[in-house]
């Protein structure tokens, strides 16, 4: 069960997923939060640097000790990223060339169906 004070926060800052991608992802957890968090990144405007490792880095986020390695996981968010452009082949996400960082330029999120209606 959900608190308020989290359903608030989520009714305030939707994200917008596609939910047949959700559906397609949903049984590989790691993709998935993958996915979601690349969306939750769309807020801004421009290019941005996430940076893999460290505090606040992607790897800590996504919480598992699995891939404290960094090579392993970055061979793991590449093998992600992958899984995720098929579905989303605009996917603006690159590992940075030295590696570090996760570098995000924006994109329209959920592809809209632009078929005339009628």
């Amino acid at each position: 069960m959900l608190s308020d004070e989290f359903y608030r926060e989520i009714a305030a800052h939707p994200i917008p997923a596609d939910l047949e991608a959700v559906k397609v992802l949903a049984g590989s957890p790691a993709v998935l939060d993958c996915y979601v968090a690349l969306l939750s990144l769309f807020s801004g405007e421009g290019k941005e640097s996430i940076p893999l490792f460290g505090a606040y880095g992607l790897a800590g986020q996504i919480g598992s000790i699995e891939y404290a390695r960094p090579r392993r996981f970055r061979e793991k968010l590449d093998a992600w990223l992958d899984s995720i452009r098929v579905l989303w082949p605009e996917c603006p996400a690159r590992i940075s060339s030295d590696g570090i960082n996760l570098e995000v330029n924006r994109a329209a999120a959920v592809l809209v169906d632009q078929r005339p209606c009628g």
